[in-house]
């Protein structure tokens, strides 16, 4: 899958905020200033034409919104010095107002700037605090912050509840809203305030932005324990490339035991975790199925049949709340054929695909379209991944320098 001038970006599992380093604004409430009566006569004449295009459902009546409109023209009196708004301005309110009423965090409509920001940044230029985030039981929550990243520099962690931002609380928040406030230039600061699990009050984060770097993959050989780990940051355009010269190490190295280590990994590229799970899976294995709904037929990505391992291979697979989407892609698929088992806590539960789509030269909507299931017909983004052995890492873990996780896929292994 390519990024390039496509405008629908059907494989890409669109992250769930991208670095959090572009967003879009849901603008309400506007209002024109011009003549009642001159916009009365010109919105009869705009409502006649709309109602009549081909591209209406049948079902739609557009006399509420036009009546809305006409009010809000008339009654409507600024009550704060602000600039004028234009009647665009109106109609991509209406949009964003439509597109929010789905309650779905992922989908959203991009005004003229923020689609601007957001071409950019899927095109590989990041300046943000790098971490990812989503929505957890209506919650602003952290998915990971990246590796080496500002966020993790200044102490983020996965599952973290951002609670304010710069002192603004994000009840109600869209991931795009919150994406608005903390994204930004290089040397600038972000005040984060946070709640952690095991910690009883909230902790104020404070973030300078910086230019983000991307990691994709480590390898660690133990030669005590006889076991190779293939640690992967995230499913990037290189990723399938990288793992494929990982597992030439790996088989080099003459071990038959292996920890992919998932963990904080947000996913990105659907093909790059098609392409892994093929070295493990036999030809025309479902590895995902993409699910559109009802009336839609659903679709499977299936494995290339690399499949060069035999039965001698003993693998594990690390996730925690930061492995999602594209890894639980990977993670589940393996596991439920039993090349692999599951170590650590429940991932993150994004399962869902997004295509981005020009409206026009200016504008774009990003729109969730199918749901992932795993090949035994399990919803991700409903359950997440529950692993076959639980393993938390406590704060005091953390201190000392332990990593419990990885020590009990080294026991399995062994």
């Amino acid at each position: 899958m390519n990024i390039s001038n496509n405008p629908q970006y059907k494989n890409l599992i669109i992250s769930v905020a991208l670095l959090v380093s572009f967003g879009a604004v849901f603008y309400v409430g506007f209002s024109s200033g011009q003549s009642q009566m001159a916009e009365a006569s010109k919105l009869d004449s705009i409502s006649a034409s709309l109602n009549a295009t081909k591209d209406k459902p049948d079902s739609v009546d557009f006399a509420l919104f036009w009546k809305a409109w006409n009010i809000v023209n008339e009654k409507f009196v600024q009550t704060h010095v602000a600039s004028s708004t234009t009647d665009k301005d109106k109609i991509y309110g209406a949009i964003a107002g439509m597109v929010q009423a789905e309650k779905d965090p992922y989908t959203v409509f991009f005004p003229p700037a923020e689609a601007t920001n957001f071409e950019s940044e899927i095109e590989g230029n990041f300046e943000g605090v790098g971490m990812e985030m989503g929505i957890k039981a209506g919650v602003l929550t952290v998915i990971t912050p990246l590796k080496g990243s500002p966020a993790e520099k200044a102490g983020i962690k996965s599952g973290d509840k951002v609670i304010q931002i710069e002192g603004k609380l994000t009840v109600d928040y869209s991931i795009d809203q919150a994406v608005k406030l903390i994204r930004g230039k290089k040397g600038t600061e972000v005040t984060l305030t946070v709640v952690r699990e095991g910690i009883t009050n909230p902790i104020e984060v404070k973030i300078v932005r910086d230019v983000i770097n991307l990691p994709t993959i480590d390898t660690i050989v133990d030669q005590k324990n006889g076991i190779f780990t293939i640690k992967l940051y995230s499913f990037s355009a290189q990723s399938a490339s990288l793992f494929r010269n990982a597992l030439r190490d790996f088989i080099n190295s003459k071990q038959n035991r292996l920890i992919l280590d998932l963990r904080g990994n947000p996913g990105g590229f659907l093909d790059a975790a098609v392409d892994m799970a093929s070295w493990f899976l036999p030809p025309g294995k479902t590895v995902v199925t993409e699910d559109y709904g009802s009336g839609k037929t659903p679709t499977s990505e299936r494995s290339k049949g690399y499949n060069i391992f035999n039965d001698n291979l003993k693998m594990a697979i690390l996730i925690d709340g930061g492995s999602a989407s594209a890894s639980e892609i990977l993670a589940g698929a393996l596991s439920e054929y039993g090349k692999a088992k599951l170590v650590g806590t429940k991932s993150f539960g994004k399962g869902s695909v997004q295509e981005y789509i020009k409206l026009n030269n200016e504008t774009a909507l990003k729109v969730t379209v199918a749901r992932w299931l795993t090949p035994n017909g399990k919803s991700i983004s409903e359950e997440g991944l529950i692993p076959d052995v639980e393993v938390k890492i406590t704060p005091e873990d953390v201190a000392a320098g332990r990593d419990p996780q990885m020590d009990k896929a080294i026991e399995l292994l062994k």
